[in-house]
């Protein structure tokens, strides 16, 4: 017997029906062992129950080839047919592969990765033809696949033949060539291409018995995975309003850092959060039915994968909550600057919750060497983060949204209704939102430019959710109060950068007028102007723009543009 030889991804077989036929793919995790889709096996009557007694696995990436007859392992079948739920089956062999391969699935997050699947379309009969899809994060409100969307148009694409193939990602970076899970279904419509896959997570969840060929560590470290929760976590209006909040920002296009009371004024300590990321998590969601994610209430429902990591710092050492992360995202770790700038550096931007900050082992520590320099950059560099303190942030630390649950106080005359309120913090929203476009278009082109306040909406929303239950509310005239201090706020800053803007503007019209007329009286190739020229253009051109220094640029070359005038007009 000739000796035995291994190519690319020794993991890769082919699922065949009784026949020979190619039915579909799947994952070989040992020798005994095979990962494929429930819904293949019962394509060809192997199912539990089914028809045939047994199919047939058949080796892709060995020489020789060799095949073997395989049957569902018990208690090893997941199928929820019509659904996007579930769907995994381990197949043991009758007679062990005897090729040495043993393969591990990866937890990792399901954003910004490209990855390789190699399955057998019909076209391509026993030959088997591989495929690229980036992953895309959440595949809808209900269910449990993540999305595979094309990468390169007219390529070869996911079709059926494809699932039960392992997913490899090819991305640069520590997870190079690691398996993260199975393809579960595509989906062609025209022009449009996308296909789903099953997490290792969700993988697991289903089936415990594969824990030895897992690694990685979990999306949310919050709490075990199958910890319950209140059914009433929502019936409580505050915690539903901060439930929503906090949705909306995390599972939307907003990007920076929003700390997030979860102490004894939400009523239930950190339960709704602790439901929050658990609609995201993989394997939490194994146990939450459609009817619970889709019957929730609006804007209570993460999609799958929106949190790339969730931790509780309670009681763990810095290099704990580093440790947690390094593993999380692959990273090659090191000292803290190193740690931080490879999370604000990732791509796409990561997606962070960080529980009980105020709780850890030493907090102003947790937050000055990490947690601070990642919020203070969280928002130009796209990075979602969510801290969670039992008390009140430290003072000094930075960040754009608060969702501090405590009451609103404050003396004022008179009383406010609830619709007026409402009104408020509409315009309220409106305004913040533009100056946060401005912010985003033109306040880090400035060297010392206004700092965009504190988003207040989010918050003054929250509180008048609970205030306008018991209206009349003497909170709801301090909502209102606050409303209207926030959009004076949002005015100044408006005003200040706005100044910038028109300043940097004008010195530019000022430049360009000079230019043109040194270049009338002294050609376009005069070297000392141009010596001046281009040091004003640059200061004008570059960021962060200090306008102090761009002025008296400008002004040496409008003067020494001027004083030549004047000598020739002079006849000097």
């Amino acid at each position: 017997m000739g000796q035995h030889h291994h190519s690319d991804k020794p993991w890769r077989v082919r699922v065949d029906d009784a026949d020979g036929t190619p039915c579909g793919a799947g994952m070989l995790l040992d020798e005994w062992h095979v990962l494929t889709c429930a819904h293949v096996v019962r394509r060809v009557g192997a199912a539990p129950g089914g028809s045939a007694d047994a199919l047939q696995i058949t080796s892709v990436a060995c020489r020789p080839e060799w095949t073997r007859t395989a049957r569902v392992a018990p208690g090893s079948w997941v199928h929820k047919n019509g659904t996007h739920r579930g769907d995994v089956a381990l197949l043991r062999l009758d007679e062990p592969a005897d090729c040495g391969t043993r393969t591990t699935l990866w937890r990792v997050p399901l954003s910004g990765s490209t990855v390789s699947v190699y399955g057998f379309p019909h076209a391509s009969g026993t030959l088997g033809m591989g495929a690229e899809a980036e992953l895309a994060g959440s595949g809808g409100r209900e269910g449990e696949w993540g999305l595979l969307n094309r990468v390169r148009p007219g390529g070869p694409w996911i079709e059926p033949g494809y699932s039960g193939a392992g997913v490899a990602v090819i991305s640069e970076g520590e997870f190079e060539g690691r398996v993260i899970g199975i393809v579960v279904a595509d989906y062609v419509d025209g022009d449009a291409h996308a296909a789903w896959m099953l997490p290792t997570e969700t993988i697991q969840a289903y089936l415990p018995q594969i824990e030895p060929f897992t690694d990685g560590v979990r999306t949310n470290d919050l709490g075990p995975s199958d910890a319950p929760w209140a059914d009433d976590v929502l019936d409580d209006s505050l915690r539903l309003a901060l439930t929503q909040e906090l949705t909306r920002l995390l599972d939307g296009g907003w990007a920076g850092a929003v700390v997030v009371g979860t102490g004894a004024a939400t009523g239930a300590g950190a339960s709704w959060l602790m439901r929050l990321v658990g609609t995201a998590d993989p394997a939490a969601r194994v146990r939450l039915s459609d009817a619970e994610l889709t019957g929730a209430p609006g804007d209570t429902v993460l999609g799958l994968g929106a949190i790339d990591a969730a931790c509780d710092a309670r009681g763990k050492s810095v290099e704990d909550v580093q440790g947690y992360l390094v593993r999380r995202f692959g990273l090659p770790g090191g000292g803290d600057r190193e740690i931080v700038h490879q999370l604000l550096r990732r791509r796409p931007p990561a997606c962070l919750v960080v529980g009980s900050i105020d709780r850890a082992e030493d907090p102003e520590e947790l937050v000055r060497r990490l947690l601070g320099p990642l919020a203070a950059r969280a928002r130009t560099r796209g990075l979602r983060l969510a801290l969670g303190f039992e008390n009140q942030p430290p003072s000094g630390m930075s960040y754009e949204v608060s969702l501090d649950a405590e009451q609103l106080t404050a003396t004022v005359p008179g009383s406010v209704t609830a619709e007026a309120v409402e009104a408020a913090l509409r315009q309220l929203t409106a305004e913040e939102d533009a100056a946060a476009r401005l912010q985003a278009e033109s306040g880090l082109r400035f060297f010392a430019a206004p700092r965009l306040p504190i988003a207040a909406a989010p918050r003054l929303r929250v509180r008048t959710a609970v205030a306008r239950g018991a209206e009349p509310d003497l909170e709801l005239a301090a909502i209102h109060l606050y409303a209207s201090a926030a959009r004076a706020e949002v005015a100044r800053f408006e005003r200040e950068l706005g100044l910038m803007i028109t300043t940097a503007e004008d010195l530019r019209r000022v430049l360009d007028v000079h230019r043109v007329r040194a270049a009338r009286y002294f050609g376009d190739e005069d070297l000392a102007l141009g010596d001046l020229y281009a040091p004003a253009a640059r200061a004008l051109q570059t960021p962060p723009i200090d306008l102090t220094a761009a002025r008296k640029k400008v002004r040496r070359y409008v003067d020494e543009v001027n004083r030549r005038i004047r000598q020739i007009e002079q006849g000097e």
